[in-house]
């Protein structure tokens, strides 16, 4: 099977390139787009959590799409499974540049990425590892049905960071979670 690639309304979710590098830097040494994941990083560290996130594909047979725009060929961001070593959850999660907040692209990408990880990984629940200050990623969580089960610590590199484990089952995903998702990307317009 070859890679992936997810297309939504505005976007392709597929996983990283080389081309995706430059981008991927930039949002990593912006101190607002970077404060709930782990903070700044340099270019030379950034390198290093993007070959990783490549190296999660060759490895694991999935990691974090490149989200990229339509209509501009743009990476706009990063979404979907993330369970690195040591990781406590099945997590889908997103990141995007500060420049891209607010289109409802994790929003539209996050449905995409949940699907697949349902229908392609075989997962029975996902979890969105929030920071409790993080309200605009709590909304993006609480549009897509999950709730707060539970809370703890996440390991590196976070530490120490808090996360709130917003959770949803499969079968709350395809119950419901999934068409609130859709008819709240209905309802709004970026």
């Amino acid at each position: 099977m070859g890679e992936p690639v997810l297309e939504t309304a505005r976007l392709i979710l597929r996983p990283t390139q080389a081309e995706d590098f430059d981008a991927w830097a930039a949002m990593m040494t912006d101190p607002q787009a970077t404060v709930f994941i782990g903070g700044l990083q340099s270019r030379s560290v950034a390198w290093r959590g993007f070959v990783g996130m490549a190296g999660a594909w060759a490895i694991q047979g999935f990691g974090m799409f490149s989200v990229i725009e339509k209509d501009s060929g743009r990476w706009v961001g990063r979404v979907g499974p993330w369970v690195p070593e040591g990781w406590p959850v099945t997590e889908v999660g997103w990141v995007l540049p500060r420049e891209c907040w607010g289109r409802g692209y994790a929003m539209e990408s996050a449905v995409a990425a949940i699907d697949w990880v349902f229908d392609h990984l075989g997962w029975t629940e996902v979890v969105h590892s929030i920071h409790p200050d993080n309200a605009a990623s709590q909304a993006v969580a609480r549009r897509l049905g999950s709730r707060i089960r539970g809370s703890g610590l996440l390991p590196e590199p976070m530490v120490p960071a808090e996360a709130d484990f917003w959770r949803q089952t499969r079968e709350e995903w395809f119950g419901c979670g999934r068409a609130q998702a859709v008819r709240s990307l209905q309802s709004r317009a970026y």
